[in-house]
């Protein structure tokens, strides 16, 4: 790195979007992964529908529960 940045012709917020939407990663283990992708092409879906589908039907659970 350098000891100092020049931010003289920089624009404060130039990239900021008020209504941008952050998706943050989700990072799953290796053999999760390997497994969960099998299913979802077993049920024609995609993996992120299956892990969403799962993590509302545990939601639910834990609904119920509490």
């Amino acid at each position: 790195m350098k000891d100092e940045y020049d931010f003289s012709k920089g624009q404060r917020g130039k990239f900021f979007r008020k209504d941008a939407a952050l998706r943050a990663p989700v990072h799953l283990d290796p053999h999760v992964r390997e497994y969960l992708m099998a299913e979802a092409a077993a049920k024609g879906t995609s993996l992120d529908q299956l892990v969403n589908e799962l993590l509302e039907k545990d939601i639910e659970q834990l609904k119920a529960a509490s």
